[in-house]
């Protein structure tokens, strides 16, 4: 049933992690479980056996060929460095190959008190699992790049947190597990060959085009430190465009410390992660950032900001000379807010139904947000509804009641008439391509606390049922419009909670 492990990770040198096998628990019940990832893989699911995925998914049991370990890394928590935090709670069964030829971690997190667990249980509330559960998915079915889902196993164990609550385990897909944590960590102990190493890696696994075989002519008469710079860049390329993409959909991460950012461009953590309904860039949800430092608004600058951190990092790879590293570093990540802005634009052209490119789009957009923003709009409504509106002016009455202030929202819509009146596609199109870049259905918090609060009860109905929602999120959905709506003011989930 299970596909072969491979053990790359484990082949780096041993101070990278610690062995580490899971601890057994209680009485372990497989509660959810992804079998279209499984099938891609590389699960026989003809020879599926659920006892044997309960073992497997909850700890009790190590697949052949697998080698647990929990990862070593640091990392910026709201700013302050930890030099030693590491998997605290989550154990790396090892790595598959997918039927795309793709090398993937598989992970459980809840698997016990690890090395790094610092005085913690090393376990997981049912709550936040399968929060990261549907959330996760969800982020997968809106294409946005983001570690998976593939197992949900209750434990028969209480775990201790504000309350008593059930105790769980996720299994976690990733490209892989490396951070920007784990690079500060060698680094912080002065481990040149160590953050080599790692880098090196990081290359090969996710950055291969920056191998000297697979570069051209060109790289191979640069000096080596041009490769690392290269690795800077290209993961500064693909955080802009993740962080644009979350911000497409009213995603606030929560926790956007250093040690949950994804070197491989993934999105990673989904602790008191939320989303935003009516727009306003200040909103906050995680009850830990009490500052508002991750605030939906802050997150482009908050990932240049870990890009920064791990730039320096990496500098005493990119040039002997200290000044000259930091002046090349400092080149890349000055680039980084005109990368983002690009990144943000192309998402919202394709939000508003733009395929031109014209020097007023960024305008036009800023005063959607603007006017959606003083009229306190619901921000996944007001984009889809507007795709309504582009195939029949008729659907205008139903976007104008989304908005407590309506003149703004009116006078825009004249403007943005007149653009998309030079597309070259006809109404109905515009809408499709509308349709299809904006989600009906988002994981709202209301309907995630639901789901999670009946789970603790024991029924998994109402996150079954929301499941089966997010998993089409651009569909409309006969039986279902209710899950489109935003919180009425009796079910707002104002505070979101990390679980650890």
């Amino acid at each position: 049933m299970l596909p072969t492990f491979t053990l790359r990770y484990v082949r780096l040198p041993a101070h990278f992690y610690e062995r580490f096998v899971p601890v057994p628990v209680a009485s372990p019940q497989l509660v959810a479980f992804n079998r279209p990832l499984a099938e891609e893989l590389g699960f026989d699911l003809d020879a599926y056996d659920a006892a044997l995925a309960t073992q497997v998914f909850s700890g009790n049991r190590v697949p052949d060929g697998a080698e647990p370990l929990a990862m070593a890394y640091a990392g910026h928590q709201f700013g302050n460095f930890v030099p030693r935090l590491g998997d605290g709670r989550a154990v790396l069964l090892g790595e598959v190959t997918d039927r795309q030829g793709r090398l993937r971690d598989i992970q459980l997190k809840g698997g016990g008190r690890t090395p790094f667990s610092r005085g913690g249980d090393g376990r997981a509330p049912l709550g936040p699992v399968l929060r990261e559960y549907l959330v996760s998915e969800a982020m997968h079915a809106m294409a946005i790049p983001t570690t998976r889902a593939l197992a949900a196993v209750t434990t028969g164990e209480r775990v201790v947190r504000r309350i008593p609550e059930p105790g769980a385990v996720l299994t976690r897909v990733a490209a892989s597990h490396i951070r920007v944590g784990t690079f500060q960590y060698f680094a912080g102990r002065g481990d040149i060959d160590g953050l080599r190493a790692l880098a090196d890696h990081v290359i090969e696994r996710h950055y291969p085009q920056l191998q000297p075989e697979l570069a051209d002519t060109e790289h191979l008469n640069r000096p080596e430190g041009e490769r690392y710079l290269a690795l800077l860049e290209a993961v500064q390329a693909r955080q802009a465009a993740l962080i644009a993409r979350w911000m497409g959909v009213g995603f606030i991460h929560g926790v956007m410390n250093t040690d949950n950012m994804s070197v491989s461009g993934e999105t990673l953590d989904f602790g008191p992660c939320a989303f935003m309904e009516a727009y306003d860039p200040r909103t906050v949800f995680s009850s830990i950032d009490e500052g508002g430092r991750y605030a939906y608004g802050n997150q482009p600058g908050i990932g240049q900001w870990n890009l920064a951190r791990l730039a320096e990092t990496l500098l005493p790879l990119i040039d002997a000379d200290q000044e000259q590293a930091i002046a090349r570093a400092t080149q890349v990540i000055e680039t980084y807010p005109g990368r983002f802005e690009a990144e943000k634009l192309a998402v919202m052209r394709a939000k508003l139904g733009l395929t031109g490119e014209e020097a007023g789009d960024g305008e036009l957009v800023d005063s959607l947000l603007e006017a959606m923003q003083a009229g306190r709009a619901d921000f996944t409504l007001t984009f889809r509804q507007l795709g309504d509106v582009a195939a029949s002016a008729e659907a205008e009455p139903v976007l104008l009641e989304l908005f407590e202030r309506s003149e703004p929202i009116q006078a825009w819509l004249a403007r943005w008439r007149e653009r998309l009146a030079r597309e070259a596609a006809e109404p109905d199109e515009i809408a499709r391509r509308m349709r299809a870049a904006n989600p009906r259905y988002i994981p709202r918090n209301h309907r995630v606390q639901e789901a999670l609060t009946a789970a603790d009860d024991g029924d998994l109905g109402p996150f079954e049922t929301l499941r089966e929602v997010l998993s089409r999120p651009f569909d409309e959905q006969p039986g279902r419009e209710e899950y489109a709506l935003p919180a009425a003011p009796s079910e707002q989930v104002l505070r979101t909670f990390c679980g650890t």
